[in-house]
């Protein structure tokens, strides 16, 4: 089920790409995506003009799209014992299996701070609604260097999970998790960062593996305007989780490295905040159609002779 479409970026290179089709692309911002048994889900950052994590669902291979009810219609009291003027919606989940449980990592913060946290759901089974709350995973001050938000899970080819995190500041960090708690354990590790760029701007890392790499992407520059927005992915490899993580060109993703394999067409402005889910490659992107609304896109992620993500 997909629709075959000339992408067209804004460096004016042209590729082939397999959009897949849908009825209606649902309005949806940081998206992650799991399957269980024959129902896509997808799990977003909240409404603006309200709480919770925004979750919407699908049973006929993402053509159409249903919207279940938001987690946290009430903020958690204890988000407030480390981020006292946190906004109401939640920001970014990332959600994977992992032994047995449903993950569920998510952000609690506010724009432009780094006064962040990131906490954690588990459950059995998504479609019984009934999660548990594991609390605090990690978090950032304004004293910190970097900001805790933005988390995606990976479990590495040994079986080890690992939590990557991290927006704008000093970059993208990484963390082994304790498979007991799901939480972090050892050492932080640095794993992107744009020192040359004025506002720093990388966020919203997911880590794949294939065929012997571990494959970083991220998002460069800025979302959340509408059409103003000028987000965009890039992506850089490492035959070690930790890194270090180089671009086609052999530049370092410390030191602002990238390759940027989506930047948009004049329909879908500023594509970004990826998930990678088996071979699937989802985003969000703003409808120049609607008035730059966020909405979901998922392309079947292909790899070229080198090994480099396409699609």
């Amino acid at each position: 089920m997909l629709l075959s479409l000339l992408f067209i970026g804004i460096s004016g290179v042209s590729v082939s790409a397999a959009f897949w089709d849908m009825e209606e692309h649902p309005m949806i911002h940081d998206p992650s995506m799991v399957k269980e048994n024959d129902t896509y889900w997808i799990f977003g950052t909240g409404p603006a003009d309200g709480n919770g994590i925004k979750v919407i669902y699908s049973n006929d291979n993402g053509y159409s799209w249903g919207e279940a009810p938001v987690i946290f219609p009430q903020p958690a009291s204890w988000w407030s014992n480390y981020v006292p003027n946190h906004a109401s919606n939640q920001w970014a989940p990332d959600i994977e299996y992992f032994n047995g449980r449903y993950w569920l990592y998510y952000s609690v913060s506010s724009f432009g701070s780094n006064q962040s946290l990131i906490g954690l759901l588990s459950t059995e089974s998504i479609s019984s609604g009934n999660w548990r709350d594991d609390g605090l995973v990690t978090r950032s001050t304004t004293s910190d260097n970097y900001n805790a938000i933005d988390p995606a899970m990976i479990v590495d080819e040994n079986g080890q999970p690992w939590l990557s995190y991290g927006s704008y500041w000093s970059g993208i960090k990484l963390t082994k998790l304790d498979p007991s708690t799901m939480k972090p354990t050892g050492t932080q590790y640095s794993i992107a960062a744009r020192p040359s760029d004025p506002e720093h701007a990388v966020e919203a890392p997911t880590i794949t593996y294939h065929n012997g790499y571990y494959y970083l992407f991220v998002s460069f520059d800025s979302c959340c305007n509408g059409v103003n927005s000028d987000y965009k992915i890039a992506v850089g490899r490492s035959t070690q989780i930790t890194g270090p993580y180089y671009d086609k060109l052999g530049n370092s993703m410390m030191q602002g490295g990238g390759t940027i394999i989506d930047t948009g067409n004049d329909k879908w402005i500023g594509p970004g905040h990826q998930d990678v889910y088996q071979n699937l490659l989802i985003r969000h992107a703003y409808d120049a159609d609607s008035n730059g609304l966020p909405r979901l896109l998922i392309n079947d992620l292909n790899w070229d002779s080198n090994g480099w993500p396409t699609y």
